[in-house]
């Protein structure tokens, strides 16, 4: 008996520190994991819950190690959903280690070098007259606009996607939440 109110008083210790670290860092919630800006991108990615198909990806296209470097990255970084939409058995596919360098190359269309939070984007959009090109790691364009107050992404394949959670502060960068994949041509 002595021994589990010994547990329980340990765990209620620990949620509160995390939750007063939390705080103190000014977390977001993403896939009902906080994520602390003082963590690389792999560090608080593989806690979400919404992304475990993007980490799984970064895996198998040995992207770890670079997502966890000094950076500064721009990630925007689609969710499961957003993989489940890809025709079936995309993901499969592109997860076999004979694709790995068009995993890559997709996974890498997702990252801007540099560090862009929501108001560089938009004040980019506004300059651009509308619109603000950038370009990927991968090499690639995306085109980033507004609708509404929600910033939208447009492939070089005309696809879209919309950024959900914005400015998931990284101590390597920034994660935008995304609800499609975007592709490179």
């Amino acid at each position: 008996m002595k021994l589990t109110k010994q547990f329980f008083a340990a765990a209620i210790a620990s949620l509160l520190f995390v939750g007063a670290q939390a705080q103190k860092e000014n977390t977001k919630m993403v896939g009902g994991a906080a994520m602390y800006p003082s963590k690389n991108i792999v560090e608080n990615a593989v806690n979400s819950a919404d992304h475990t198909t993007l980490v799984a990806a970064v895996k198998a296209a040995g992207l770890v190690e670079t997502l966890q470097g000094a950076g500064p990255f721009t990630v925007f970084a689609p969710n499961n959903a957003a993989f489940g939409m890809l025709p079936a058995g995309t993901v499969e596919t592109l997860l076999k280690p004979e694709n790995k360098a068009t995993l890559t190359a997709v996974l890498t269309y997702h990252v801007v070098a540099g560090k862009y939070d929501a108001k560089s984007i938009l004040g980019l959009i506004k300059k651009g007259n509308g619109k603000a090109v950038l370009t990927t790691v991968q090499g690639g364009k995306l085109t980033a606009t507004t609708d509404g107050k929600t910033v939208m992404l447009t492939d070089e394949k005309g696809g879209m996607s919309h950024v959900t959670i914005a400015d998931v502060f990284q101590s390597n960068g920034v994660i935008h939440v995304v609800d499609h994949v975007v592709l490179p041509k």
